[in-house]
């Protein structure tokens, strides 16, 4: 995890906080532990982390919650044998609102039409209505260590780190709003978490801490990418990592077939006069010699692919061409 400062509306307390939700939900277990000895030393309460790892199993599940909460267990226990502070915060009390159901279902309701800026009511499975009222926005906010602004941070973080949950994602950001927190500091937040590696839906997560190795900036050939590149080779073949919205010139290859195998995120893969051909994992692209053709990251997610010259005859050469404009971008789909 990178240093982090204090900037735009945020706090480093908040960010380390976030880092821990987000670093909870992808079950990342090893990179949690050095998380939460720096949240504690930014000053997050031992309460704080307690009720924020309790209140995402309701969004990640208990297995990744016990779990988070035993490595910040053995955090404390470190701290404690090296003479490391321990912020304790305030003492955890029972919620009065455990002992009166109905009194936990009508304040459930009421926080949650204020997150989400309007009553819901999920009428196709009432008992899940229910257990989000009553339970969640009832009984689990009724916890006084976090802010309503903080929680919605902590279940944003989470849920950036999760695949497949876009809307409740989008809803959380609309509710963070709603609780408290500046449309700024929600965009920053996000920010802040893809450049850390821990979002999955813009594919940061894989990209900068997956499978694949992210490797050094691609200075070499920056003057040929709009955006940042990154080049990790690996023997016969070179995996480039793209970052949102970065894609090289258009380009053609005279005497050699590249091969592009994408292994992480979404981008493009474009031929001169043709319609754009998406790049998921999986995708395999074999581009003909003497073709102008560009490939790049998606406006909204890293990609990474591999690549490889095949076919290749005496005197190959790259030509590089003028670069893949906004527009031109833009109008990919």
């Amino acid at each position: 995890m990178t240093s982090i400062n204090a900037t735009g509306t945020l706090t480093a307390r908040q960010l380390r906080l976030c880092a821990v939700a987000a670093l909870e939900a992808r079950g990342d277990l090893e990179r949690l532990s050095p998380a939460i000895d720096a949240a504690l030393d930014e000053g997050v309460t031992v309460a704080e982390l307690k009720e924020a790892l309790s209140q995402l199993y309701a969004y990640t599940g208990f297995p990744r919650s016990l779990n988070a909460l035993g490595v910040l267990s053995r955090v404390i226990e470190q701290r404690t044998a090296r003479g490391a502070a321990v912020p304790e915060g305030e003492p955890w009390t029972r919620p009065a609102l455990w002992d009166d159901a109905a009194a936990a279902l009508a304040t459930g309701t009421e926080v949650q039409t204020r997150l989400s800026g309007q009553p819901f009511d999920y009428k196709f499975c009432p008992q899940n209505d229910y257990y989000l009222k009553a339970h969640l926005f009832g009984d689990i906010f009724a916890g006084s260590a976090l802010s309503e602004a903080d929680r919605e941070l902590v279940t944003v973080s989470a849920l950036s780190a999760l695949e497949g949950v876009a809307p409740q994602l989008a809803a959380h950001k609309a509710g963070a709003v709603n609780m408290g927190n500046t449309p700024e500091a929600v965009d920053e937040l996000c920010r802040w978490l893809s450049g850390q590696g821990l979002t999955a839906a813009d594919g940061a997560a894989a990209a900068l801490n997956g499978a694949w190795p992210q490797g050094q900036p691609n200075t070499a050939y920056e003057q040929y990418f709009t955006g940042n590149s990154y080049l990790a080779p690996m023997g016969a073949v070179t995996n480039v990592t793209f970052e949102p919205g970065c894609r090289n010139n258009w380009h053609i290859h005279h005497g050699a077939v590249q091969v592009l195998i994408c292994v992480s995120g979404r981008g493009w893969y474009q031929e001169w006069g043709k319609p754009a051909v998406a790049l998921v994992p999986g995708v395999v692209i074999a581009i003909p010699a003497e073709v102008k053709h560009w490939h790049g990251a998606a406006r909204d997610s890293w990609m990474q692919h591999l690549t490889y010259m095949t076919d290749v005859h005496d005197g190959s050469s790259n030509e590089w061409l003028e670069p893949v404009d906004d527009t031109t971008y833009a109008a990919v789909k």
